[in-house]
């Protein structure tokens, strides 16, 4: 009897394995790539490019020829209509960057002369726009609501083929480091995504955009099965910014902050590695004025948790100035809350750097140390920086001559006695906190 049983249970899953993979493979995709399609387009660019002369690095050639020199060159990729009304495309950025002229083809094969609206580098995002005559727009999804293992399907014109469907899952969520200058959440997908898709659309099984297609990981050019698309919501966030003003603001926090190793993780007394870690606090800025400080850790924003510094960055840049954010940092062990109103990240403003720690012993190799009073306080010491070799690594880790090291792994030192100690106990990295010129500064030394 239990052996009927067995059969009769292993003839049910055969059964629904067998009607799931009918669904799957016996229907087809083609009412809605043909519904779908209209909507992405084909994008052909010519321009003209800045290039060096390599002779001109010669100093005998450099005496008879320029320095640079422009160079024509086309280029060709994809874009997706999002609003046929007013006749509105949206494209990579490096798809269209540099370029004098851009020509916009249908699937019906109409041509059309396309404008740039705005760009944003930072994102990769570019609006056009065209004449708005008999046009199809794509819904636009919700990517928030993207799951690892979602069927996509990706449409463009890879290598000139133009409306080139491929299809694939999505492979991962939030992918960053693609490209480390930029602002980055990447869906990755394993739809095969290949040059010229660039600009191109990525949809869900209900014809809705879920992103835009932008960059492959590949050593050969080709597709390898690892494509990365910009969520449909961040670039609507760009998008509209751009059709608003023709630019993009950003918010800025004020702060350098560093990813927290398992070794910064121990000298600290730290019980997590996640978070950002604030090193450097820019004079005037949002950060300074909420109250945040050097050697806090950013944990959450605006009830969002922060893993690291690229998230933190992020998440900020994607703020509009003005806006007010909570921030959640750990502080002494102790989970505080504080209220910050962004800046604004000019083109002119320095990008904080995202700081990564090397390691190397001994950490004060190079360095000559001495004892000496902090200005405008009584009885208070530290210990100064009196030289230092610009070859050791306690100079390439940003230690320099004349500053005053008042904290080491948060234990307030004036003396020798006090580092020693310290040192004693073989700390996996030492954390110092920097008086240079009355503004403090966070440090790391392996």
């Amino acid at each position: 009897m239990r052996h009927i049983f067995i059969k009769f249970y292993l003839v049910l899953i055969v059964f629904f394995a067998h009607q799931v993979g009918a669904q799957i493979i016996g229907n087809s995709l083609a009412p809605l790539i043909e519904e779908v399609s209209p909507a992405v387009v084909s994008i052909a660019v010519t321009g003209t490019v800045n290039v060096q002369n390599p002779l001109s690095n010669d100093p005998f050639f450099r005496r008879f020829m320029p320095p640079n020199q422009e160079r024509e060159f086309e280029s060709a990729g994809s874009g997706v209509i999002v609003d046929a009304g007013l006749g509105h495309i949206i494209t990579n950025h490096h798809v269209i960057d540099n370029a004098d002229e851009i020509t916009i083809t249908l699937i019906d094969n109409r041509t059309l002369s396309a404008t740039v609206i705005g760009s944003d580098p930072g994102t990769d995002i570019a609006v056009l726009q065209v004449d708005p005559d008999n046009l199809t727009d794509l819904n636009l999804g919700d990517s928030s609501n993207v799951r690892v293992g979602d069927f996509v399907v990706a449409i463009g014109n890879p290598f000139g083929l133009q409306h080139t469907v491929t299809s694939g899952i999505v492979s991962a969520l939030g992918r960053v480091g693609i490209n480390p200058d930029g602002y980055e959440d990447f869906i990755q997908t394993d739809a095969s995504i290949n040059p010229g898709n660039s600009g191109g659309a990525l949809i869900d099984l209900n014809g809705n955009l879920i992103g835009i297609n932008s960059a492959i990981l590949s050593q050969s050019g080709g597709n390898i099965g690892i494509g990365f698309a910009i969520p449909i919501n961040l670039a609507k966030n760009i998008m509209d910014q751009i059709i608003e003003s023709g630019s993009v603001r950003r918010g800025l926090l004020g702060v350098n902050i560093a990813e927290i190793t398992e070794e910064i993780a121990e000298s600290l007394s730290f019980a997590s590695s996640e978070g950002a870690l604030i090193t450097a606090i820019s004079p005037g800025s949002a950060a300074e004025l909420a109250g945040l400080q050097i050697g806090d850790v950013v944990v959450e924003v605006n009830g969002e948790p922060i893993s690291g510094p690229s998230e933190l960055r992020n998440y900020i840049g994607m703020r509009r100035p003005d806006e007010m954010i909570e921030i959640n940092v750990l502080r002494d062990g102790e989970l505080l809350t504080f209220e910050a109103t962004l800046g604004e990240l000019s083109a002119n403003t320095q990008t904080l750097p995202t700081e990564t720690i090397d390691e190397i012993e001994p950490a004060f190799a190079g360095v000559e140390l001495s004892i000496e009073s902090i200005s405008g306080q009584t009885n208070q010491y530290a210990i100064a920086i009196q030289a230092i070799d610009n070859n050791s690594f306690a100079f390439q880790r940003g230690l320099r001559q004349g500053d005053l090291i008042t904290h080491v792994n948060r234990v307030r030192v004036q003396g020798f006695a006090d580092l020693e100690r310290i040192l004693n106990n073989k700390p996996g990295s030492l954390v110092l906190q920097v008086l240079r010129d009355d503004r403090g500064l966070l440090l790391v030394l392996k």
